[in-house]
């Protein structure tokens, strides 16, 4: 009979006490006791949580963050489900939850579970999509996945693509990218609600400063766009934008198209907010002229409900994208190329990336057009009924009704300051996440709802929290 021997200090350890790995025939075994380490601390946290977000504000999640941790890296390890319980119970204890329906302050989307459970197989499988030897199916899916959202966009060009993106800020920078491959170093004009990335992609890229044109009512100005077309040496690259990140406005798209075609430029839309409602039938008008862009962004982890990221950049045509093509002998040699063998490599600017097309993929066919119909359809239903409670409810002030899903509203009478203040006592409390923005010269409480189950009693419970304490700080000033 043999006998175990324990291995001395910087000695290989045996092979069967080597930590299992997640794919092949086993990985599946390997994984399943952990994941029911995993869900049951994912509930435990958020038993403990009990809110949309820790209440104590930074300093007190971050000590029991720090206190539930404990140390990182012992000398000898505590094993997996100790460290996983440990370790998914503190994220989950201290997480903003984008599946509370009060938190609502950023583009910040509760993922589907189903788009969960396919991130966990790519994870398991852990594809590269660098070069095809390393993601055999999953690169004929990504090139299935992107043509059939590109078609989306574009579906009277014969030969639309798409590539897949870390999110609007990547997909952004790529579009000015091609642009200036195509047109040298351009001009790129857009109006005071786009997104800040654009500015930071024409500095990345050693573009002119864009030159920025007003957005007076929360749209660009296209008296403003005529002239900077008319007076700004180009080549322009106009950047439109159809959901902002302060109120959700989309901007005149068939208009600027048509003022774009007039003086010559491209177009390029920031659709990553708004871009799915192309989706609806009810909301698709919305976003009508899309098609007329020479590059579409689009973020399935904002109203798509992806984990993140989940960005794509789209094209009228694949030639467009040429210039993205990159030579590294190791992962796309001519020989294998001209072999048959797919290039992937100049599918991204990134080398090792993630197949999340996979992801999105189990999410368009699961649900199909009218399961993402109905969930656009609902969340910009809650929406408008928070806006209809607001109007009603005495004590708050509604900016406007809401374009996509983005409500703006404050408490009547109050100035800047307490707006801030009302906003950080709901973060400490852990009541609610709500985010702000300047429109009409003034600070508002945002609420982006991304939520599809949100139903009418949780919005009546958010306003409940954001008028009592309204009333606590406005009862305090007051007494001072």
């Amino acid at each position: 009979m043999s006998t175990a021997t324990t291995p001395t200090k910087g000695q290989p350890t045996p092979m069967s006490s080597t930590p299992p790995l997640a794919g092949g025939t086993t990985g599946p075994d390997h994984l399943r006791p952990l994941l029911d380490t995993v869900l049951a601390a994912l509930h435990e946290g958020a038993t403990r949580r009990a809110g949309p977000l820790p209440a104590g504000g930074p300093t007190a999640t971050t000590a029991r963050t720090r206190h539930a941790i404990g140390t990182l890296l012992p000398d000898e390890g505590t094993g997996a489900h100790h460290a996983l319980r440990t370790l998914v119970t503190a994220l989950a204890e201290g997480a903003a939850d984008p599946a509370h329906p009060h938190c609502a302050a950023h583009l910040h989307t509760p993922p589907l579970a189903l788009a969960a459970a396919a991130d966990l197989a790519a994870s398991a499988l852990n594809p590269s999509m660098d070069s095809w030897d390393q993601a055999p199916a999953a690169t004929t899916l990504e090139a299935e996945l992107t043509d059939t959202l590109a078609r989306e966009i574009y579906p009277h060009h014969p030969h639309p693509d798409a590539v897949i993106t870390t999110g609007g800020t990547e997909a952004n920078q790529l579009a000015l990218l091609l642009a200036r491959e195509r047109h040298g170093p351009v001009q790129t004009i857009h109006a005071t609600n786009a997104h800040h990335s654009i500015t930071r992609a024409a500095w990345l890229l050693g573009l002119p400063v864009p030159h920025v044109v007003p957005a007076p009512t929360g749209t660009m100005d296209l008296t403003a766009l005529h002239h900077a077309l008319t007076t700004t040496p180009g080549p322009h690259l106009v950047t439109a934008t159809a959901g902002t990140t302060d109120t959700g406005a989309i901007d005149p798209l068939t208009d600027i198209a048509d003022l774009c075609d007039t003086h010559g430029a491209e177009l390029h839309i920031d659709a990553a907010y708004g871009g799915t409602l192309l989706l609806s039938p009810t909301h698709r008008a919305k976003v009508h002229g899309l098609h007329r862009a020479h590059s579409v962004t689009f973020d399935l982890h904002k109203l798509g409900w992806q984990p993140a990221p989940a960005g794509i950049l789209a094209v009228p045509d694949h030639h467009h994208l040429s210039p993205l093509h990159h030579l590294a002998p190791y992962l796309n040699a001519d020989d294998d190329t001209e072999a048959g063998i797919p290039d992937t490599l100049g599918r991204s600017l990134r080398t090792t990336r993630r197949p999340d097309a996979l992801k999105i993929a189990v999410t368009l066919q699961a649900l199909g057009r009218d399961g993402l119909a109905d969930l656009i359809d609902r969340t910009l239903a809650a929406a408008h009924h928070l806006a209809e409670l607001i109007a009603r409810t005495p004590g708050l002030e509604l900016h406007a009704p809401p374009t996509i899903s983005t409500v703006l509203f404050r408490p009547t009478g109050t100035d800047d300051r307490t707006v801030a203040t009302l906003r950080r006592a709901l973060l400490d409390q852990g009541h609610a996440v709500l985010g702000r923005t300047h429109a009409d010269d003034r600070l508002w409480l945002k609420a982006t709802l991304l939520n599809p189950r949100t139903t009418p009693a949780d919005l009546t419970a958010l306003l409940d929290h954001v008028t009592r304490l309204s009333a606590h700080l406005t009862e305090g000033c007051t007494h001072r």
